[in-house]
């Protein structure tokens, strides 16, 4: 196998130390399905873990896949890979998947959470692999039929057969990661690194901005359409830029005013505080405060999640905004 900084492609993958076992894909979300029909593709044999009732059990049936129970899917797989909701894994693993897990098994996770916060300890006898895919199920899928591929993180937590690593980058290949790149982490690393995106970054610190740049017009007595198109609606233009060029490459792309007025205002609203409050959130992911807070709130009823859910959708910029996308039917037209 060669090695080229931690990057392992199809070429550095054996996909026939999968053929003979039966891949268990416990879920059929953004991506059970599209590890599952990638799967299936590869030429494996997969099956497909649902609760009773799924409304996706109709869908993975309709693309020729064994839909089971999630016990019996467990069971039945020699590699079960959990792509189950974080917050729910902790107590399917007790109730229907630890017991199905054999010794000799793969157990397989997208998202290092579980392992990391202690949710879920494998027993002994067992490889337990991750596989990470950077980007969302649909994509996954289109590029894996497109013959192409979505670069993917992978790990290995615990190597009982002496034969994890090359099992879970064969995985990795048959989900179409080896023909983008397939990036050797941890489970820690992967995770915390995950979490500090979405919070401080992608999610929490995008949508804040957003935000309070709409908020701020609004307040000066703009008109809130202007402020949305300004706040919203042109951010997909810079972050596609950002997407496919950099950060250079989006400066490159954009008019000298709005480069120089990036340079020189930019670092006023993500200044020092703002650096501060970033080092903050990632000391309480890596001290596993985050984990417990989240853990807690849904042993409680997730009662403070809902309401601020309901909160955030009824703030001003979604009603605007839902008024404004229905004048652009382009928008959602590829749903």
């Amino acid at each position: 196998m060669t090695e080229n900084d931690g990057i392992f492609y199809d070429d550095d993958a054996d996909l026939e130390l999968l053929s003979g076992k039966t891949v268990a894909v416990l879920g059929y979300g953004s991506q059970g399905h599209a590890h599952a029909l990638n799967l299936k593709a590869s030429g494996l044999d997969v099956v497909v873990g649902l609760r009773e009732g799924s409304s996706s059990r109709a869908a993975a049936e309709a693309e020729g896949l064994e839909v089971l129970s999630v016990a019996d899917a467990a069971s039945r797989g020699d590699v079960v890979m959990i792509l189950l909701p974080d917050e729910l894994q902790a107590e399917i693993w007790e109730s229907e998947i630890r017991d199905g897990i054999a010794e000799g098994n793969l157990l397989m996770f997208a998202h290092g959470f579980a392992i990391t916060y202690g949710q879920i300890d494998p027993p002994a006898g067992i490889d337990v692999g991750m596989v990470a895919p950077k980007g969302p199920g649909h994509l996954v899928r289109r590029q894996y039929q497109e013959g192409r591929g979505v670069p993917c993180l992978m790990a290995v937590h615990q190597d009982e057969s002496g034969s994890a690593h090359e099992l879970v980058l064969a995985y990795a290949s048959g989900i179409g990661g080896g023909r983008a790149g397939v990036i050797e982490t941890n489970f820690s690393d992967e995770t915390e690194t995950d979490l500090f995106g979405e919070q401080a970054v992608l999610c929490g610190g995008a949508a804040e901005l957003v935000r309070a740049g709409y908020e701020t017009l609004v307040e000066a007595g703009y008109d809130p359409r202007l402020a949305y198109f300004e706040c919203l609606h042109e951010l997909k233009l810079i972050v596609d830029l950002m997407y496919e060029e950099g950060i250079g490459g989006m400066r490159n792309s954009i008019s000298n005013t709005a480069e120089y007025g990036d340079m020189t205002r930019g670092t006023r609203v993500i200044g020092d505080p703002s650096r501060a409050a970033m080092r903050e959130i990632l000391g309480e992911i890596q001290r596993g405060d985050f984990a417990k807070e989240w853990i807690g709130e849904n042993r409680a009823g997730r009662e403070s999640f809902d309401r601020m859910r309901s909160e955030s959708q009824d703030h001003e910029i979604e009603r605007v905004g839902s008024k404004l996308r229905s004048m652009m039917p382009w928008i959602g037209s590829g749903r």
